[in-house]
């Protein structure tokens, strides 16, 4: 296999593994309480977390790739 498309796939489970902790913690702050402002905030880190870590890098692997790309055809 392409050693892009297995770090592309590893963004994409680091990805998950990320939006699975929200989950979690967005469950367990709204378990028997009223607390949107908890909720707010750990939706609010983890799409931040999530930019960041996930598709910072992988965009630079887009551009990176696709210089490449063009260098390899001229």
């Amino acid at each position: 296999m392409d050693k892009k498309i297995i770090s592309i796939g590893a963004f994409i489970i680091g990805s998950a593994l990320i939006w699975g902790a929200v989950i979690l913690g967005c469950s367990y702050a709204l378990k028997g309480t009223e607390c949107y402002d908890q909720i707010q905030n750990i939706l609010a880190v983890g799409a931040t977390t999530h930019l960041i870590l996930i598709w910072g890098p992988l965009s630079m692997l887009f551009v990176k790739s696709k210089v490449t790309k063009g260098t390899n055809q001229e």
